[in-house]
């Protein structure tokens, strides 16, 4: 079953994403080309968060886990739901 995470962006300027997205895109890059990533990006509101689809639960906690945006405190909440997926 495919999840998906959503993330709430903490009170942070965007200069800060910004000096951490290069390192947030490093490991965003490994998931995509391993394949374990469906899509992902920003909402189209500035400062509404994120959300991205993932193969499985397991492989969301792991990148939930290594995300720099997480690690750094610019994340106020995640949440991972499983998703059953009707494509």
């Amino acid at each position: 079953m495919k999840a998906v995470v959503f993330y709430e962006h903490a009170d942070a300027p965007m200069e800060k994403f910004m000096e951490v997205f290069p390192k947030h895109q490093v490991v965003e890059d490994e998931f995509i080309k391993a394949g374990k990533v469906l899509g992902t990006g920003a909402f189209a509101v500035p400062g509404e968060g994120a959300m991205a689809i993932f193969i499985d639960k397991a492989v969301a906690e792991e990148f939930v886990k290594r995300d720099p945006f997480v690690l750094e405190g610019l994340i106020a909440k995640v949440t991972i739901k499983e998703w059953n997926d009707e494509m």
